[in-house]
């Protein structure tokens, strides 16, 4: 038989998607064919366009900003820069101004009000979506595939809007219609139109499955997001005490991932002063970092809490093993995170790292049935302080944590989820 071409779409630069990166690995190497478009992004210069990650998985990344927003935006800041460059342009435009006012000032009017209004974010992203649809249109691909709803509008068009249609998955990581960022209820009337036009759909858990299944009346494919299975010889480590200049004596306590709202992590540092021992390390980025770190530098906590940037996917594992233990503390701020399984939880455990996580049903069903952390009231740091003191001063208990957590890698991981994952390309019928 034929290998099948897969078109993949994701809504990101593909540098730190893990889940997707399995998922396109797995079909490579079950004889897909697959191309995974992506974005670019223009602040990364040693990011390629393209990339050909084994013989049947390549990456495509779409020029992130239209030509002519590029054009006008290098011409504005060039123009601030160099002023006797933004005279000779001065000059320019008072001649088109004299030579035909009406059009001139039309066009400086459309081109402030594209790059200084909302109307820019429009301009950006359908420039984006276009070109990930025009993309999706210039091979003869037999199953499209849409990571989340911000790529399932172009996978519905690739995939429906043609003579013979093609397949369509969608893969929601997330709960589209209760998470933070999208309050609009415009979401869920996209995600409930288009959810009817699809041909299977995947979603993380079983929890997330049964919401689905009251929302819209089926019970959707799940595939859980469980890492790599590593290797026991591999035990190489990034000296976080010497990088961030901790005593070798105080523990790390690590929380990775994004930096963002909900997650619990301005609660964390609100228990950093009540931990007995140990400093808290977040490696990660995102929209509230600075905050954050603000944070930090009003209560003067400079000594008991360290950031470091995010890092490579691949590079990970290697800070996740210095841990005395990690955190897994979102907060119950929308369904999204109430019902999250969490990559983040399965990489501590790869590493047999214990875990101090929130009471969520699918986190703690993971945490306290296999014994791998303690489980807290993630909404109240001197909770998560007693969850953090518990485990310093219980070294027999953390070390039977260590130990179940390793077991329990050995049902928790890709290796073994990727067989549910490729049931639903195999089920399909052509």
């Amino acid at each position: 038989m034929m290998s099948k071409n897969v078109c993949m779409f994701v809504w990101n630069h593909f540098t730190n998607d893990a889940r997707v990166l399995r998922e396109c690995t797995a079909l490579s190497e079950a004889g897909y064919a697959v191309d995974l478009i992506c974005i670019h992004d223009p602040k990364d210069a040693s990011l390629p366009r393209f990339e050909q990650r084994n013989d049947l998985f390549k990456v495509y990344r779409i020029k992130r900003y239209p030509v002519l927003f590029e054009i006008i935006q290098k011409l504005f800041k060039y123009s601030k820069q160099n002023k006797l460059f933004g005279v000779l342009c001065l000059l320019l435009w008072a001649a088109f101004v004299y030579l035909s006012p009406i059009i001139t000032l039309f066009l400086t009017a459309l081109a402030i009000l594209l790059l200084k209004t909302k109307l820019k974010v429009v301009w950006v992203r359908g420039g984006l979506i276009l070109g990930m649809i025009m993309k999706g249109l210039q091979k003869n691909y037999d199953i499209y595939h849409s990571n989340d709803l911000n790529t399932l509008p172009q996978g519905y068009i690739c995939s429906k809007f043609r003579f013979k249609k093609r397949k369509l998955i969608y893969d929601s990581h997330e709960v589209q219609t209760s998470r933070t960022g999208y309050s609009s209820p415009l979401y869920g009337k996209m995600e409930g139109f288009l959810v009817k036009r699809i041909d299977e759909m995947i979603v993380e858990n079983n929890t997330r499955a049964k919401y689905n299944e009251d929302l819209y009346g089926f019970y959707p494919h799940v595939v859980h997001n469980y890492p790599f299975k590593q290797t026991n010889n591999n035990e190489e480590k990034v000296d976080l005490h010497e990088l961030l200049n901790i005593p070798k004596h105080e523990k790390i306590l690590l929380y990775q991932g994004g930096i963002q709202t909900g997650r619990g992590l301005d609660k964390l540092i609100k228990a950093a002063p009540l931990f007995h021992e140990g400093v808290l390390v977040l490696i990660g980025d995102g929209k509230i970092k600075k905050e954050l770190e603000n944070m930090v530098q009003e209560m003067n906590l400079q000594d008991k809490v360290k950031f470091l940037p995010k890092v490579p996917l691949a590079e990970l594992p290697k800070y996740t093993r210095n841990a005395y233990l990690g955190f897994q503390v979102l907060n119950n701020v929308c369904f999204n995170h109430y019902s999250a399984s969490s990559n983040k939880l399965f990489e501590y455990m790869m590493a047999g790292v214990p875990v101090v996580a929130c009471d969520f049903p699918e986190i703690k069903r993971v945490v306290e049935g296999d014994g791998t952390g303690v489980c807290v009231d993630s909404h109240d740091y001197v909770s998560i302080a007693e969850g953090v003191n518990y485990l310093l001063h219980n070294q027999v208990k953390l070390n039977e944590m260590k130990k179940s957590s390793i077991t329990a890698s050995k049902k928790y991981n890709w290796d073994k989820e990727q067989t549910s994952f490729l049931q639903v390309y195999n089920s399909l019928s052509f």
